[in-house]
This record gives C-alpha cells, sequence and structure tokens, in this order.
C-alpha cells in the first residue's frame, strides 16, 4: 500500500522555509545599504533613490547600474570585504543622472 501523504506538515515546512528565505533576504538587503554607504543617507533620500532605479524605464540607465554594481562587488571581493565609502565613485551616479556622465569611468 501506498504511504499516506502528510499534507499539512508539508505545508508548514514550505511555510518555515518561505520565512527563513524572506529573513534572509532582508539581511542581505540591509548589508547591501551597510556596504555601499547607503547607510549614510537619510531614509527619505534612500528611499527616493531607491524608487526611481524601480520606477525607471530607460534601460540604459539601468545597464549603467548594473555594471557599477558587478564591479563594485568583484572590487569587494578582492579587496576582502572592504566597503565601497571611500571610494570616490560611490556617489557619482545618482538615479536621474545621465548614465553617460557618471558611468563613464573605465572599470572594465
Amino acid at each position: 500500500m501506498r504511504k499516506v501523504r502528510d499534507y499539512d506538515a508539508e505545508l508548514k515546512a514550505l511555510e518555515r522555509l518561505a520565512k527563513a528565505i524572506k529573513a534572509r533576504r532582508i539581511e542581505q538587503l540591509s548589508q547591501l545599504v551597510t556596504a555601499t554607504g547607503a547607510d549614510a543617507l537619510d531614509m527619505e533620500t534612500l528611499a527616493g533613490a531607491m524608487l526611481d532605479a524601480v520606477t525607471s524605464q530607460k534601460a540604459e540607465v539601468k545597464e549603467a547600474w548594473r555594471v557599477k554594481g558587478s564591479a563594485f562587488f568583484q572590487r569587494r571581493g578582492r579587496k576582502g570585504g572592504r566597503t565601497a565609502v571611500g571610494n570616490g565613485d560611490s556617489g557619482n551616479a545618482q538615479p536621474g543622472d545621465d548614465p553617460a556622465s557618471g558611468s563613464g569611468t573605465a572599470s572594465d
């Protein structure tokens, strides 16, 4: 005979897993804010910048941000976890800025 599945136990296990994943994501996002130096911004400025990034429709702007973010993580990995706060490049590209002017630095 076939074993009867305990759907309630499986559902509870999935709910616990989902909560753990959400908690880990929240912690990673807070670590990202700290690592980039964005924790120095007031909450309204940070929220405005993130809202601008989310609502941006310009593919070239998003690509410039992606390249800059990728370079940040690559630098960070090579330097053993140092933050980019002291990096003069950390504040150049604001969400509303022209990507050609703020992202023209050679990070390739």
